[in-house]
C-alpha cells in the first residue's frame, strides 16, 4: 500500500510542470482563441498562461464568448476626474456614467460562467445606484467595505472618506460558486489571543486561531516605497486582488479583469497559477501588464522597465523640511 501511494504522488508531481508560490499548473499552453467569437481586432500579446489587450473594454467584451470566465474583477473608472493619461474620467452626469456601467456589468456577466463571481468597484457615491440594478437582475452575494488609512489632507469640514466598496455578485440566487474559504483564513484575534474556552463545543475546546474574513477588508493602499507600486492612480493592492483570486477561483481558470490598469490582477493571477486576460486602453498600462505578468519585456523597440513615478508632486511636511 505505501508503494502505491509513493507512486501515486510520484505521478502527481510529473503531471504538473511549473510550481508558482505554492500553487500548481500545467504549463501546457491555453488557447486564448476559445474564449473569442471572432478573432481579436485590437493589439494584444500573451504567453502560456496571461493575454494583455490594448483596447476599449466595451468592444474587446463584445467579442467573447458566452459564459468564457470563472472570475471578474472589474475596477472601471469612478467618474471623480482622475487622470488616467489619454482619458478622462468624468462623464457628462452620473446618470450617463450608470448607463455605461449597466453596459459593461450585462457584458460582463454574460461572459460569466454559471458558476462564477464578479466583483466590482466604484465610487462611493455610485455605488448604490449599481448596487439596486445589480440587485434587480443579479445577486448580490456579499457587500465588502476595503478600508484603509490616509495620510493626506482631510478635510475639515466632514468626515474623511477612507473606504472603497466592492460589490460580489453571481447570475443569480440558485446558482453555484466558488468560495474556497480555508485559502484565505486569517488570525482570530480575540477568543484564540486570550486563550477563551468555547463551551458550545463537545468537549469544550479552545477557540480557533483562525477564520474566515468578513465583509470589512483592512488592505493598506499601495505606497510610492512599495515593491509593487506602478505608475497608475489608482493601483489596488495585491493582498486584496490575492483574497479574491484564491477566493473565488481554482487553478486553471480564466480570470478576466476588463479595466486592468496597473495589471495587478493578472499579476496576482498568474502567480497562482490562473489564466488571465487583462484589458485597457491606455498604452502605458497595457507595457506595464506586457511586463508585470511575464508575456515581454519590449514592445516596439522600447525596453518595458519599471520606473517609479509619484502619482503626485506634493511633498510631505517630512520632505518639505517642516
Amino acid at each position: 500500500m505505501e508503494d502505491g501511494k509513493q507512486i501515486a504522488l510520484a505521478y502527481e508531481e510529473e503531471a504538473f510542470d511549473q510550481v508558482t508560490d505554492g500553487c500548481r499548473f500545467s504549463e501546457a499552453e491555453f488557447d486564448f482563441n476559445n474564449l473569442f467569437s471572432v478573432p481579436i481586432a485590437e493589439e494584444h500579446r500573451q504567453n502560456s498562461n496571461s493575454m494583455a489587450i490594448l483596447g476599449d473594454s466595451l468592444s474587446v467584451l463584445r467579442n467573447m464568448k458566452d459564459k468564457s470566465v470563472q472570475l471578474i474583477f472589474a475596477d472601471a473608472p469612478y467618474n471623480i476626474g482622475k487622470d488616467f493619461g489619454n482619458n478622462t474620467d468624468k462623464w457628462k452626469n452620473v446618470q450617463d456614467y450608470v448607463e455605461w456601467c449597466k453596459t459593461w456589468i450585462n457584458e460582463c456577466m454574460r461572459v460569466l460562467s454559471d458558476t462564477g463571481t464578479m466583483y466590482f468597484m466604484t465610487a462611493t457615491q455610485h455605488m448604490p445606484y449599481l448596487d439596486v440594478f445589480v440587485s434587480e437582475n443579479y445577486n448580490v452575494l456579499c457587500r465588502i467595505i476595503w478600508a484603509y488609512d490616509s495620510s493626506g489632507v482631510q478635510s475639515k469640514k466632514i468626515y474623511g472618506s477612507l473606504y472603497e466598496p466592492i460589490l460580489m455578485i453571481n447570475k443569480n440566487r440558485s446558482a453555484k460558486y466558488i468560495f474556497n474559504s480555508d485559502q484565505i483564513l486569517v488570525e482570530a484575534k480575540t477568543g484564540a489571543k486570550r486563550r477563551l474556552i468555547d463551551y458550545r463545543k463537545n468537549p469544550p475546546q479552545l477557540y480557533s486561531t483562525q477564520k474566515v474574513p468578513g465583509n470589512v477588508w483592512d488592505f493598506s493602499r499601495v505606497r510610492f516605497k512599495m515593491d509593487e507600486y506602478e505608475n497608475h492612480p489608482t493601483q489596488k493592492p495585491e493582498a486584496l486582488l490575492e483574497r479574491i483570486v484564491r477566493a473565488s477561483s481554482n487553478l486553471g481558470d480564466v480570470v478576466l479583469d476588463p479595466f486592468s490598469g496597473s495589471f495587478t490582477t493578472s499579476a496576482v493571477g498568474v502567480r497562482l497559477g490562473r489564466i488571465c486576460v487583462g484589458i485597457d486602453l491606455n498604452e502605458e498600462y497595457y507595457e506595464i501588464g506586457l511586463r508585470r505578468t511575464g508575456i515581454a519585456n519590449e514592445r516596439l523597440g522600447k525596453c518595458l522597465q519599471k520606473v517609479r513615478v509619484r502619482k503626485t508632486s506634493a511633498k510631505s511636511k517630512h520632505i518639505r523640511g517642516e
